[in-house]
């Protein structure tokens, strides 16, 4: 079987990066820049995004973007950029932004630029976008060509988001050795780098988390901040796209069929998911309370109630789980029984 690392071309991380925004897009194209930006991002840091362009505004069209990823949405902007003469493709913001301009990108046949304002997913890096139905509801994966050309993380901007969307992050960087593993063991990835990076994000999280959601909350870009931005993003993405998902997201996946759970990030619901997968391998009870003891530190849900689910069936999210693709990364069959008995498990454990 073939070994295979998947990355964008150039991963930037630092404090004022988005002001260097023409400088980058100038690497891939020097025709006009096509800029789709989340409404908050923009109404906030409008002065930064247009900083590198003021000598000349006409080479960027700015778009404040309020939808959803939906394949309508995407399909709107791809016609508009058919009739006109862009070369480059920049999104900015969060998950939303990320999925619907890299799946413009796609369609278009553009380079992109990733400039994420949060640290919340490890969606930035890879090439792969989420779309949703139009209830918001998770309808399938994008498998792109290829991965984002530059993802840009300015942490000025990332440190000044909501501490939520750093520990979502972390939930979702905790299941990126869990299922990396799971593949390696099942053969359908093999790549050592991949499982070592999925690793060391694993560490970083389980080490700097906390410490770096401290200082989240208190604006300060601190090493460990800038770690944990680090591993949320670029280690975790390359970890999963390389190393492979598994139960953990195939199970996220089931759970947004919940209308009692759309307030909760991906991040969170991906922690949960994690839990519960351990469990189904059968982890030492250490390793699984060390989990859910980080879980508790940072805010990520442990249980039921943290999940707001209380009170739901679940024979629907399991169905839904069992149709994922990714659940056959598992090394072994996952049944509705063992999968319903490890969830409740999960729940009682998190408690």
């Amino acid at each position: 079987m073939k070994r295979q690392i998947k990355s964008p071309s150039k991963y930037i991380q630092g404090e004022g990066e988005i002001r260097k925004l023409k400088e980058y897009s100038d690497i891939l194209s020097e025709k006009r820049v096509y800029i789709l930006v989340d409404k908050f991002v923009y109404d906030n840091y409008k002065e930064d995004i247009e900083f590198s362009y003021k000598n000349d505004l006409s080479k960027c069209h700015i778009e404040v973007f309020t939808a959803n990823s939906t394949k309508k949405e995407i399909g709107i902007r791809v016609n508009m950029l058919k009739e006109k003469d862009f070369g480059v493709i920049i999104g900015i913001g969060g998950g939303k932004i990320t999925d619907v301009a890299k799946a413009i990108s796609y369609y278009s046949n553009l380079p992109i630029i990733i400039a994420s304002t949060v640290a919340s997913t490890d969606a930035p890096c890879s090439s792969l976008s989420v779309l949703y139905d139009e209830n918001g509801k998770f309808l399938q994966y994008l498998h792109l060509k290829e991965n984002p050309n530059i993802v840009l993380m300015d942490t000025k901007i990332i440190v000044n988001a909501p501490a939520r969307f750093l520990v979502s992050g972390m939930g979702d960087a905790l299941s990126t050795y869990y299922e990396a593993k799971a593949c390696y063991d099942r053969g359908v990835k093999n790549s050592k780098v991949a499982l070592a990076l999925a690793k060391l994000c694993l560490d970083t999280i389980i080490e700097k988390g906390y410490l770096a959601k401290l200082a989240n909350e208190k604006k300060e870009i601190s090493e460990e901040f800038e770690d944990v931005v680090e591993a949320n993003t670029y280690l975790s993405g390359i970890g999963f796209e390389s190393g492979g998902e598994a139960l953990a997201h195939a199970l996220h996946n089931g759970f947004t069929i919940l209308e009692e759970i759309k307030g909760k990030l991906h991040g969170e619901i991906v922690a949960f998911s994690t839990i519960v997968q351990m469990l189904i391998e059968n982890r030492e009870k250490e390793e699984i309370d060390k989990v859910i003891k980080f879980c508790k530190k940072v805010g990520l849900p442990t249980n039921f109630k943290d999940l707001g689910i209380e009170n739901c069936n679940l024979e629907n999210v399991i169905k839904k789980t069992l149709e994922d693709e990714t659940v056959n990364n598992m090394p072994f069959k996952i049944t509705k029984e063992n999968l319903l008995e490890s969830i409740i498990k999960a729940n009682e454990l998190g408690k």
